[in-house]
This record gives structure tokens, sequence and C-alpha cells, in this order.
């Protein structure tokens, strides 16, 4: 079985590196017409470059998702190039416990977090229903199923996506439009590495000790790569996936402890 986006326009977020960018390669690799955005144009640029060399030479924007403004004038532009797929990565928010996020803390996570998935996908969906062919994947994380520790944003914030997700699938499913997410676990990105810095920090000990006792924590007994996610969301955008709506997978090593 080879998953085949030829034909479709894909548009990933934060997909200058991390999560993003391994998504962005897969479906350039599976043939998609792929545009990045993120708010750093170097990296822009040199993400642009090393996808081409996998697959196709990509399009790609300058936006900063909490950014309003940003982001109307970028949507203008990229809805032009009609995107049937839709998948939405964001770097996380601040790390820490509750007493210690201020308003602006939760202000800026709320704009990354949940405000730019729904704006996005509001000017998204037209196109999609017009034309009879969408596919929405959310990444989120597995904090909507179990809290982990110091992320008090994330745990509180990302369970909004999740609702997002089970809404939208019922309603738009009849356009032949799925919405799905995917629950990354510990993924080797620079997010981890400020997690484990974080970590190390009140822990007194050093960063590479605490990435070795993040990787201990997980079955798999390693951290996920980026690409491993763009796989998953290849086969949600593919035809191979028109019946999976409405589904918040794990890929996560094995590491999720809840049972629903």
């Amino acid at each position: 079985m080879k998953i085949n986006l030829e034909g479709k326009v894909a548009l990933v977020t934060a997909s200058s590196k991390g999560i993003g960018f391994g998504v962005a390669k897969v479906f350039s690799q599976c043939g998609a017409e792929v545009i990045l955005l993120s708010r750093n144009k170097t990296n822009l640029e040199k993400a642009s470059r090393e996808i081409e060399k996998a697959g196709k030479k990509p399009y790609y924007f300058v936006a900063d998702l909490t950014n309003e403004m940003d982001l109307e004038n970028v949507m203008k532009k990229i809805k032009r190039l009609q995107p049937s797929i839709f998948f939405f990565s964001t770097g996380g928010p601040r790390p820490g416990a509750f007493m210690e996020m201020d308003k602006n803390d939760w202000e800026n996570a709320i704009s990354l977090l949940i405000r730019s998935a729904i704006y996005i996908t509001k000017q998204l969906l037209p196109s999609m229903i017009e034309n009879k062919w969408g596919r929405i994947i959310y990444s989120t994380s597995t904090a909507i199923k179990e809290v982990i520790p110091n992320l008090a944003l994330s745990n509180v914030i990302r369970v909004s996506l999740a609702g997002l997700i089970r809404t939208l699938a019922k309603e738009v499913a009849i356009y032949n439009i799925t919405v799905n997410g995917i629950m990354p676990g510990i993924i080797k990105t620079d997010r981890i590495k400020e997690i484990a810095r974080s970590m190390a920090e009140k822990k007194g000990i050093s960063m590479e000790e605490s990435l070795k006792e993040i990787a201990a924590s997980i079955p798999a007994a390693r951290l996920g790569k980026p690409e491993e996610i763009g796989y998953l969301a290849s086969f949600l955008a593919s035809d191979y996936a028109s019946y999976i709506n409405g589904a918040i997978i794990p890929v996560d090593g094995g590491k999720l402890n809840s049972i629903l």
C-alpha cells in the first residue's frame, strides 16, 4: 500500500522545525504540494531547501500564530492555493506549574494553542466544503488524556482542542471532510530540550541526565522522531483513512497510562 497525496495541497503550521517540519517533509514525499508557515524566515528557508531535496519545492509564508494581523494577512495568500489538507502544529507554551503562570502566559497560550487553530480552520473550511473533500489534523498532546507534570498551560488549554476535533468531525463529515487529532508523546524537538532544561534546573542535574530520565520513562526506551508523526498524518490525510473521523491517536512509544 502506497500513500499517494498527488494533486493535494497541504498547509502545515509551525513547520520550519520539529514536528511540523517532519510532517511537511513526509507529506511532500507522498506527492503533496506543501505550504510551510512559521514566524522565522531563516528557519523557513532552511526547511524549504531540506524538503525540496526529499520531495517537492514547498511554498512558505512568514507569520506568528499568536499575531492576529499576521494571520489575517497571510491567510489571504494561502487561501488562493486552496489547501485541502491542514495539519495544525505549534510550539508549546511556557513550561511550569500553575502558580508560576501570569495573565500574559495564559493569554499567549490560548492564542497559540486554540485561537489560531480556530481562525485558520474557519478560513480553510469553505473551499473544502465546496470541493467536497478535506483533511484536518490537529497535533495536540497526551496532556489531554493524562496530566503532565510542570506543564500547567498545556494540561489546561489543550483539552479545548480535543473538543474542537470532536465537534468539527460531526459537523463536516457530510462534506467528505475528516477531522482527527494526533497526540505526540515525547518527540525529539527543541521543545523537549526546553522541558528537559527546566526539569534539570529544578532537580539540580544536567540536561543530558534529564533527557536520559525522560527516555527511561518511555516503554520504547527512546524519544520519538518528528517523521513518525508524519507517517500517521500522511495516512490520515489519504483516502485510505476516509472512515476515520473524530479520532485522537497517541504516538508515544507506549508511554500513555490512560485506558480510554
